[in-house]
């Protein structure tokens, strides 16, 4: 019997720092990650500074040369780009370098179509790709170009174009009203949990800052955790106890990332909206990590996106037990702030004990 095992893809990762190169490697760190993820193999990395990222071909000619050299020496199979590419960019390049050429956005819809369980879930992702694609149909081959030229690309190849974008729209129509009957049904489960008196806090936070693995411990939930990025895709409600007979529902949702795609913001803003719905914002911080401060800015800058940060916010730095001892952590924009381990429990119960005093402490109950 012959076994099957699929090739793992060789990448090589590029970007253009456009501000310092220390923050264009830090966002290839996490690029990588991505790749990892997606379960590709990175061999080289390629920072070029520039005053801005060039509008035909990303990267400039010189360091395009020295692209497709890094890629002959490592083997490598294909380029990520650390930005979305234009349909120009993504032909530009791939006339220049011998390779499958991609951009963050695409790997991170690759991610999301591998993690997407529910039927909501994959609609989403759907929909989403199909947006990329429909605005990237120029870019993915010389075929369906209508500035292809020469004998052979004219009329069918322009015919084909339309065809594939007219499909691509029916298509996305009618994803799109797939969609609403689900939000309409998801609507309903929200009017029923705030019919039920109990008070909703929403987990939200970077990708990987642990909101799974605290979900499970505030609930007692056995749900899917992992060390990668975007492990928990599909949003999920679950009762957890407080302390003194009262327990709140507290709902994970997917985790935020630096340079998330419009298209994604865009197709996943009914799951984005279970933070709307919430009473209180439990934000999730990976503590350990070397820029908390600028993931910090990511999820403020995707509530405020969301128009999210008029509800309590109260900032849980998780991790503490791989995090720097000496290292001052703060949240001004939180109403309070915890310092735990989800994964040891170290001030999980303390943390329960202040949110019950939150939710609780004002009310008294009596038998009538």
């Amino acid at each position: 019997m012959t076994e099957l095992t699929q090739e793992k893809e060789r990448v090589v990762l590029a970007a253009v720092a456009t501000g310092s190169v220390e923050t264009a490697e830090r966002s290839l760190d996490e690029l990588a990650e991505l790749a990892r993820t997606a379960g590709a193999e990175v061999t080289a990395r390629l920072v070029q500074a520039r005053e801005s990222i060039h509008p035909v071909t990303y990267l400039g000619k010189g360091k395009l040369e020295e692209l497709q050299r890094v890629m002959d020496m490592t083997d490598a199979t294909g380029v990520i780009c650390d930005d979305e590419l234009t349909p120009a960019q993504h032909r530009s390049m791939a006339d220049a370098v011998s390779g499958k050429i991609m951009d963050r956005t695409l790997l991170i819809l690759d991610i999301f179509a591998a993690r997407a369980h529910t039927k909501e879930g994959r609609i989403q992702v759907e929909l989403a790709q199909l947006r990329y694609r429909a605005t990237h149909l120029t870019g993915m081959g010389q075929a369906l170009s209508r500035l292809g030229g020469g004998i052979g690309t004219r009329g069918p190849g322009e015919k084909k174009l339309e065809i594939d974008r007219r499909r691509i729209h029916q298509r996305i129509g009618q994803l799109k009203k797939e969609l609403k009957d689900l939000e309409r049904h998801r609507g309903e489960r929200r009017k029923r949990r705030a019919g039920s008196d109990k008070k909703v806090l929403s987990l939200v936070g970077y990708t990987n800052a642990g909101k799974s693995t605290l979900f499970q411990r505030l609930t007692g939930s056995q749900t899917y955790t992992d060390d990668l990025l975007f492990a928990t895709l599909d949003p999920l409600t679950k009762t957890g106890y407080l302390g003194g007979g009262k327990t709140a529902l507290f709902t994970d949702t997917v985790g935020f990332i630096e340079k998330l795609p419009h298209h994604l913001i865009v197709a996943f803003r009914s799951t984005l909206e279970e933070a709307l719905e919430a009473d209180i914002l439990l934000h999730v911080v990976d503590a350990s990590g070397s820029a908390v401060e600028e993931q910090m800015f990511t999820v403020y800058q995707t509530l405020r996106d969301l128009s999210c940060t008029d509800k309590p916010i109260l900032t849980v730095f998780n991790k503490m037990d791989q995090a720097d001892p000496d290292r001052i952590l703060r949240d001004f924009q939180a109403q309070r702030s915890f310092y735990i381990s989800a994964k040891t429990g170290e001030g999980v119960e303390e943390m329960r004990a202040a949110l019950y005093d939150m939710i609780c402490g004002g009310t008294q109950e009596e038998t009538v």
